[in-house]
């Protein structure tokens, strides 16, 4: 598919405001701008897609933000949900009652967020309709949650930040691997699954304390990953301070870039959809995560633009010109006197990603384009 010349629209502004202006307003008026009233949402489902926090993560956005938007979609008669999907590894969002006690104790419920959270694959994680793709490469058939897919109209509303696999998790990631279910997630990580040097591991057992799935044990004295038990999610990877652990499959994280971008055009072909980005306590992990250790960057600014490869590629061009904090995963990396730097804070920050092939690849299958114009 030919690559798009038309420039994307991404709207964007920073998070300073005047008195008696809350930011929820400025974030209102962002959209309006970027074009959110012109979609017909009158008596139609909305789904506004985000993640929830897990338990202990403190980086995920406020449920305030997930109100104006719902406000905005009440105002154009629509009827709004908070929705996600269950986690393929155990935690506090394995199946939709956890997951509904996780969001209720971070904050998301009905008198905070003016709407209902809807868990979209349902109580196993296996309630999901299956997408017929076309002119994509790795899926042809994705698995997205019914909820999901019976919304007539799909608001992302995405907390950009970093990520041990992806580089960066935004807006694709947000609908690409949030929207999958179990099967759809397990789809999309199948690629390849890491091992261990026994050479370099020194026995912290970090990697096992990340460990979603109890793959991981020590009984040959080193750490050992059983592939048969492993998902493939990776963030071992990202746990280990040594370098120990890596894909065997040298280029499974490029491929997990690419599936989902194709999950995230699932979602979004034949229905309207607008995506919002905030760039704010950017963790060096995704919010998956049971913690969240220093941003690495500081606040930059909330952006908007019915082009996901667009706001995602804006998103990473903002954040590469901002400077570094020092007391930070990333700061720490860069004073290693020693460090070879990568000239990008993703890969500096967590230096096993891929991140570019996943908007590459976004606008090969027609997903968006990364030309775009930066309106502030």
């Amino acid at each position: 598919m030919a690559v798009s010349e038309e420039k994307s629209k991404v709207y964007f502004t920073d998070f300073r405001t005047v008195m008696d202006v809350p930011v929820t307003e400025k974030l209102k008026r962002l959209c309006r701008r970027a074009g959110l009233d012109t979609i017909d949402m009158d008596g139609k489902f909305v789904a506004i897609k985000m993640h929830f926090g897990e338990l202990g993560n403190l980086s995920y956005l406020r449920p305030n933000y997930a109100r104006a938007v719902a406000e905005m979609v009440k105002d154009k008669g629509g009827m709004p949900f908070l929705t996600d999907c269950n986690t393929l590894y155990p935690g506090s969002r394995k199946n939709a009652l956890e997951h509904l006690d996780c969001a209720e104790i971070n904050g998301f419920n009905p008198t905070t967020t003016g709407c209902h959270v809807i868990i979209a694959d349902g109580l196993r994680g296996t309630d999901e309709v299956a997408v017929p793709l076309e002119g994509t490469q790795y899926i042809k058939e994705a698995y997205i949650g019914k909820a999901i897919m019976d919304a007539d109209v799909v608001i992302s509303l995405t907390h950009f930040k970093g990520h041990e696999m992806t580089g960066f998790g935004g807006t694709i990631k947000n609908l690409g691997m949030g929207s999958g279910s179990r099967a759809g997630k397990m789809q999309q990580h199948n690629s390849g699954k890491p091992h261990v040097d026994p050479e370099l591991c020194r026995c912290c057992r970090r990697c096992a304390k990340e460990c979603g799935s109890g793959a991981i044990s020590y009984d040959t004295g080193k750490a050992y990953i059983d592939p048969a038990v492993c998902k493939g999610c990776g963030r071992c990877i990202g746990a280990c301070a040594f370098d120990a652990i890596s894909n065997e499959n040298y280029n499974a994280n490029e491929i997990l870039c690419c599936k989902m971008a194709e999950y995230a055009k699932a979602v979004c072909q034949d229905r309207p959809c607008f995506h919002i980005s905030l760039i704010m306590d950017v963790s060096p992990n995704c919010d998956c995560h049971a913690e969240n250790d220093a941003p690495i960057l500081p606040n930059i600014g909330m952006l908007a633009s019915f082009d996901p490869i667009a706001l995602d590629q804006a998103c990473a061009d903002l954040c590469q010109q901002a400077a570094p904090v020092r007391n930070s995963q990333l700061g720490d990396n860069m004073a290693e006197p020693h460090w070879h730097t990568h000239g990008d804070v993703w890969t500096d920050s967590n230096p096993n990603v891929k991140w570019k092939e996943m908007l590459e690849h976004g606008e090969k299958i027609g997903l968006g384009t990364r030309n775009y114009e930066l309106v502030k």
